[in-house]
């Protein structure tokens, strides 16, 4: 068997060699042996480990990468493959926001939302489901001073136009990126005085970064794949057979039918 040295994943992956036992005393990778001298001693498995952990994390964040890992180490792949699915259904829920904001941006006329008509004055609470956020969300937003809604003049509650609703995707969609709270003011209050072209730049940008992190996130499940059958969790021979069959099911049928 082949052992490598902590310098030779470090340099593959880019990374220091503390970094290495950083990861191992999380328990995400599995513990090395130890050779006469102490050194750890790592197997092709610990390095698919490594190179799975560092692929995942640009696109699933360290949380659920760890969690993933250790599903995997207990031996329990298809709960770690759903928690892979549904980081993957979250992201293309973000895709689906950030485009519904950059349309409204794009055409200011556009009374339409998740198929229901803008009304010209709104409750928290038909914003709030019109966006797809908690009110409290909404409330905290206000607070920061990121958006002002109207209040009625009998009872006080908040009153949100279709703007509102433009200004509240668009913090939604901008609240995951880097941009302090000034400059978001400084976007989100632009909309309200219809000076949207930076809205609409950031929003791009907001949507590049969506695209790179999907990718992202499919190179990660590629080496999550690879780290399953180094381990022998997946036996690629058997998924051949499987697609194989499935193809030859297909091209029999096709001739047989009239």
């Amino acid at each position: 068997m082949r052992y490598y040295k902590p310098i030779e994943i470090a340099r593959e992956l880019y990374i220091s060699t503390s970094a290495l036992r950083h990861y191992e005393s999380w328990g995400v990778v599995p513990k090395p042996e130890r050779s006469d001298h102490g050194y750890r001693l790592y197997t092709k498995v610990h390095l698919a480990y490594f190179r799975c952990l560092r692929a995942m994390f640009s696109g699933f964040g360290t949380g659920t990468t760890c969690e993933v890992l250790l599903l995997i180490q207990n031996g329990d792949m298809n709960e770690a493959f759903w928690l892979v699915n549904q980081e993957q259904a979250r992201l293309h829920h973000e895709k689906a926001v950030a485009e519904q904001t950059l349309a409204m941006l794009q055409n200011p006329e556009l009374h339409l939302i998740s198929n229901k008509r803008l009304k010209n004055r709104m409750t928290i609470g038909e914003a709030a489901a019109l966006a797809d956020v908690q009110p409290s969300a909404i409330r905290h937003w206000e607070k920061e001073g990121l958006i002002t809604p109207e209040r009625d003049p009998e009872n006080g509650y908040r009153l949100f136009t279709p703007t509102h609703i433009r200004q509240i995707l668009l913090i939604r969609t901008l609240r995951k990126t880097v941009y302090i709270l000034e400059n978001m003011k400084e976007i989100v209050r632009g909309v309200e005085h219809q000076s949207i072209e930076k809205a609409k730049k950031v929003t791009l940008e907001a949507l590049s970064s969506i695209h790179d992190r999907n990718r992202r996130q499919f190179y990660g499940v590629h080496l999550l794949v690879e780290l399953c059958i180094e381990i022998g969790l997946i036996d690629p021979k058997e998924y051949n057979k499987g697609l194989w069959y499935d193809y030859y099911q297909k091209t029999d049928q096709a001739i047989t039918e009239p």
